[in-house]
């Protein structure tokens, strides 16, 4: 299934991956897509947990429809929402991982390495990512192995 695009879309970033995602949220509002943005808002020095944390609750809480997270690397924005229940947060870098993140993991946050992507490979990551349902079948049961 995909995502309900009546809920807004969860965004967060530290300082590295704040200029994408300026420009993510410009593309997706154009495009009339609600998000909600946990900041940060400057490319002044900040913690990446201070945004992984809210984006990752609000998916968790079902105040958003899936979360997108970025940093340089994405690996400490993966990492924080990963401690999460329910929150399978997958680093993606091509729009290849992406859809099969969502295909195959059933992943409902998508985290971007800023310093690695293009803004046009995010965009095209966030759009496939939300609109590629969860396959089901034989992934099923190794999702349902995740949490602890």
């Amino acid at each position: 299934m995909a995502f309900n695009l009546s809920l807004p879309i969860a965004i967060g970033a530290d300082h590295a991956g704040f200029e994408c995602k300026e420009k993510l949220i410009s593309l997706f509002k154009a495009k009339g897509i609600q998000l909600k943005d946990f900041g940060c808002f400057s490319t002044d020095t900040v913690d990446y947990p201070d945004f992984a944390h809210p984006v990752a609750l609000s998916v968790e809480k079902g105040e958003a429809a899936f979360g997108i997270l970025l940093c340089g690397s994405a690996n400490g924005v993966a990492i924080s929402a990963n401690k999460h229940q329910g929150i399978r947060a997958a680093l993606c870098w091509t729009e290849e991982i992406a859809e099969l993140a969502r295909k195959h993991n059933d992943a409902n946050v998508l985290c971007i390495p800023a310093r690695f992507v293009t803004v046009e490979v995010a965009q095209n990551m966030v759009e496939l990512f939300m609109n590629t349902s969860f396959e089901g079948g034989r992934h099923q049961s190794r999702v349902d192995k995740i949490s602890c």
